[in-house]
Formats: structure tokens, sequence, C-alpha cells
């Protein structure tokens, strides 16, 4: 801080008190005498009028309380890339060619430090470092040029979050100096970006994630940078407010995954756009008000070409009611894993089973493992439980006479596979349990021998409780027969597909 100020103070980012915002004015403000700056907070409710003083407008700002004055010595205005590094990591950047020994600074006093351990010298010296954590440093520019290249020429890994960064020119003129980065995290920077595609100069070359969540950063912003990030595999849009304005062509072609969650500004159409990402295995949109999605290229019992290679999707904290939504999402072709925690649907009895049965490639529910035996039984109690309504649309265990309606097929379109699966469920499965009684647990068996075709059926109730060894015990009375020559088999009137 001080009364020195950069000759660009106009859209340069200040920590005024640990609070950020942007330089909309720079001059006097009658009456009071001396130089002032006019910014605009970060957090509107920091402010205190809309840039006008006593009826006069010097900024303009977008909330009407986001504006305030205040004098230079009061602002911060950062430092660059090479000093906020030093200063985090206390290093300075001497050469350590017998590596025993390294600099470090304490206080305002250089020690020379011998017999650090391997992990110790690495962290110790501005070459060695390969991921690093500037955020909330106030980093504002590169610095002098060429002077980060030369200082630590093996960085892979940055997070510049929460900084002082003004331009994405700025965060060109740094990157381009770390030849081998990787992944860029530059979330809570509010940047002015290019009105026309910056002329790809292999800087991101390396750039595999790229983290941009809280910027304030436009989809057509977005789209015109692409072109610079040629192998970016991560994209983190979080809460940016974008709306999806068009089809990317010819950028993202590499990219896995995508989060655009706490955008409310996204809809369904929107997510269209982005259907035929042909590598797009994980896509994070979480808290951005969604309640229905319609893949309208595939009919019931069919597979959509969109999302081609979506595996894994995140929908929690949506508007998501209606089973029509979870119908829709059987028919992404490769989903692996699904999370939606905290939708309205969520809150309906036995909801994770009827989400199991319905989508059937599921492997993984709000992370947890879907077991084979979780999925058998989960099929199996969907049957029973919608079983009278399949009845009464027209299903029928005779193939030949099962035409469930339009209706009820587009309600369950799976219901027809799993009667194919594990048999079309029996009348006696589709009862309403009867109160705890002997009676009602009793099962109605017929027994036929099938060597002995003059011996009349015997029909007997058994409870069910009963085990195999007993009703081996009682057969062996009934037919004269010894248990050791008994041999039982069950018979099920069900017909399968």
């Amino acid at each position: 801080m001080g009364d020195i100020l950069p000759l660009d103070v106009i859209g340069r980012r200040v920590d005024v008190n640990g609070e950020f915002a942007t330089v909309r004015f720079c001059g006097t403000v009658p009456p009071v005498a001396g130089l002032w700056l006019g910014v605009e907070w970060d957090n509107p409710k920091r402010g205190k009028h809309d840039g006008s003083h006593e009826g006069t407008m010097y900024f303009k700002c977008r909330h009407p309380t986001g504006g305030s004055f205040v004098r230079p010595n009061k602002a911060n205005f950062g430092v660059d890339f090479l000093t906020a590094l030093k200063k985090r990591y206390a290093l300075e950047d001497g050469s350590d060619d017998d590596g025993k020994s390294c600099s470090l600074i304490v206080g305002s006093k250089q020690v020379q430090t011998v017999g650090f351990e391997n992990i110790t010298k690495k962290q110790s010296q501005l070459r060695a470092l390969q991921d690093i954590s500037l955020w909330k440093c106030a980093v504002n520019c590169a610095g002098e040029q060429g002077r980060i290249a030369e200082a630590c020429p093996n960085i892979r890994v940055v997070n510049l979050s929460k900084n002082l960064l003004s331009s994405w020119d700025e965060v060109i003129l740094i990157a381009e100096q770390l030849n081998n980065l990787e992944s860029l995290d530059l979330s809570e920077n509010k940047l002015q970006f290019p009105s026309d595609s910056p002329t790809p100069t292999g800087t991101f070359s390396n750039l595999k994630i790229l983290v941009l969540n809280k910027m304030g950063i436009t989809w057509a912003e977005v789209l015109r940078c692409a072109p610079s990030w040629p192998i970016l595999e991560e994209l983190y849009l979080k809460s940016n407010n974008i709306s999806i304005s068009e089809r990317p062509v010819n950028v993202l072609q590499k990219m896995r995954l995508l989060d655009l969650s706490s955008n409310p500004a996204i809809d369904e159409s929107q997510l269209c756009l982005i259907a035929y990402l042909p590598r797009l295995e994980h896509l994070l949109i979480s808290d951005i008000g969604l309640s229905s999605i319609h893949f309208p290229d595939a009919g019931i019992g069919c597979k959509t070409s969109m999302f081609p290679s979506l595996q894994y999707l995140v929908v929690n904290d949506n508007q998501i009611s209606e089973w029509s939504f979870i119908n829709e999402l059987d028919k992404l072709q490769s989903l692996q894993a699904l999370s939606c925690t905290r939708n309205p649907l969520c809150e309906e009895d036995k909801a994770e089973e009827i989400i199991i049965a319905k989508i059937g490639q599921l492997k993984t529910l709000n992370r947890c493992q879907i077991l084979p035996e979780e999925r058998r039984g989960a099929e199996l109690d969907y049957q029973k439980t919608f079983g009278n309504e399949w009845k009464r649309a027209g299903g029928h265990p005779d193939p030949d006479k099962n035409r469930p309606n339009a209706e009820f097929l587009s309600a369950h379109p799976r219901y027809q596979l799993l009667c194919c699966k594990y048999g079309a469920p029996e009348d006696e499965e589709l009862k309403p349990q009867q109160p705890f009684m002997l009676k009602n647990q009793l099962l109605s068996l017929k027994i036929k021998c099938s060597n002995q075709h003059e011996q009349k059926v015997l029909e007997k109730q058994l409870p069910d409780s009963m085990t195999v060894q007993k009703v081996k015990g009682l057969l062996s009375r009934l037919l004269k027969v010894p248990v050791s020559e008994l041999l039982l088999s069950y018979e099920s009137p069900k017909v399968s597909c």
C-alpha cells in the first residue's frame, strides 16, 4: 500500500482490508480534498452507493450499494508472481551446486542450512518446486519477463485462486513461462477476457486441468479462449451464472470432465448444446434448478446418441421430482454412476431401490457400489410393487397376451425386460400382505411323484418357515419313501419370455 499508483489503475484489482474490489475511478471528489479511488466491491453489501456522490456520477456499479471511495494508501494493488512465491514458501532462488545446503529467509535474515532431508531440499529451492499454491497471495502480474522461467521452470500445478489478477493477458504472461504447466486454478479472479479469440501460441499446450470457478466468466468467453487449450481434459466453471449459448465446435473435444454446478441459468435445452462432446465422461450439474431432461432421438427402451461417453453424472441439489427424469437416464449408453442426493424425488419411499431398478447399467448410486444381490432385490421388489398396475394396463404372463398399454410402458420402460429376466410376477406375489396370523403364513403346495403317475396329487398347507429337511421328513411319512431316496424339485407356474 502507498501513494504511488500504477499507470493503468482503472480496471485494476485491489484488496482493501481483506475485501476485494475493482478500481472504476481515480481522481478528486469535491468538496473533499485529495486523491480518491472509486471501487466496485465484489461483495455489494460492503459498499455505500452506486458510484455517485452529491448528485455527480463518478463511476457505475452493477449493484446500487456496490461502490465506495477509498484513499489510495488503503488499497493493496498486489505483487508479481515471483515475489509472492518467495514470500509464500520463504525461499530464495539461489543455486545449490553441492546439493548439501540451501538458503532460507527467516524474517529479514538469510540463513544458510546444511543437511536437510531430500523433501526439505526440494521445498527450499525454487527450481525444484512442481506443485505450488498462491491462494490469496495478492498476485497481480507476471513481473519482469523471463524471471519465472529462469527461477522455477519445473512447475506443473499452480493454484492462483483469489488473487488480484485483472486480465487474461496477464495469465498468459505467467503461463508462457511455465512450459510444463498441467493444472491451473484461477478461481475468484475477476478477469477481463479478450473480445476476439486469441491466436493459439502453445502457451497452454500441456494444460489438462483448468479451474475457473466464481469468476463471472461467460460461455462465449470460454469458447473464445478454448482454442488455446488443445488437450484440456477437465474444466471447472462452478458458480459463474453461465448460460450455454452455443455448441462447442472444434474446441473442448478432448474434455473428459465438465463442472457446471451452481449456474442456475442453465436449463435442459442448453444441455443439448454440449451433448455431443465425444469424450465427456463426467458431468457435474448440481444446484442449477434442473427438473427435467429429455433425449428426443431415443424412444422407449432405446439408447440415445447424446452424451455418448458419459459415465458419471452428478445432479445433486436440483428440483427433480418426476420419475420420468430417471427413465430418461436409462437411455444414456455409457452411464455407470449417478449422484442425485437432496432432490424431492429422493424423499420418496424406497427411492434408491427404484432408481437401481429403472437404470439397468448403473453400478454406483450416490457414491455407493451396487452389489449384484442388491440389484436383484431392487428389481424383484420393483416388479412386485408395480405388478398389479402392469396387469391392469394389459400385462399378462403369457407372451402372446402380454400387451401393456403405452402409458404404462412410458412410466415403466424396463418392466417388460424385467419380466423376461425374472419371469412375470405370480398372482400370489401381488396379493396385499396379510396381518401376521398363523393361517396367513401358510403356503399351499401340491405334491406329486413324477415316477408314480397313478398316485393322486397331495395338497398340503405348510408354514413358510418350514425347512427343506422337515419337508423331506413329512414326505417320507406320507409317501412311505426313505428320506435318503427323496429328490425334491419345485415347479413354478411362471412362464418365461
